[in-house]
């Protein structure tokens, strides 16, 4: 892979990433969910293809300029999907604690 292909994945890893951000400023899980497959089909492209080179100073770069956008991006994404896995977490404890309680009290409840 030459230096400007190179290059063409990873800025094709920042735009997934970017739209992976935008979806998950909206709420639209699904859409983060199938951005997050493609990303990692195409960082897995990414890696069985980049090998080891001197990179000419400007395409160096470039690569880390997008590698900041990347991490920046994913960052924010941690950020917008934590606490809504966490609230998702509590409800799905909360719900298990109710059946929980409903099998172990209401089977046994006589009015």
């Amino acid at each position: 892979m030459d230096s400007m292909e190179l290059i063409s994945m990873y800025e094709s890893v920042a735009e997934i990433t970017d739209r992976m951000l935008n979806a998950a400023r909206v709420a639209d899980w699904d859409l983060l969910a199938e951005l997050e497959t493609d990303c990692s089909s195409t960082v897995e492209n990414l890696k069985s293809n980049e090998f080891p080179s001197e990179l000419p100073p400007e395409i160096r770069d470039r690569k880390i300029q997008i590698i900041k956008k990347i991490l920046a991006d994913d960052r924010e994404i941690r950020d917008i999907t934590e606490p809504w896995m966490m609230q998702l977490a509590n409800l799905m404890k909360s719900s298990e604690s109710n059946r929980l309680l409903s099998q172990t009290y209401g089977a046994n409840h006589t009015s």
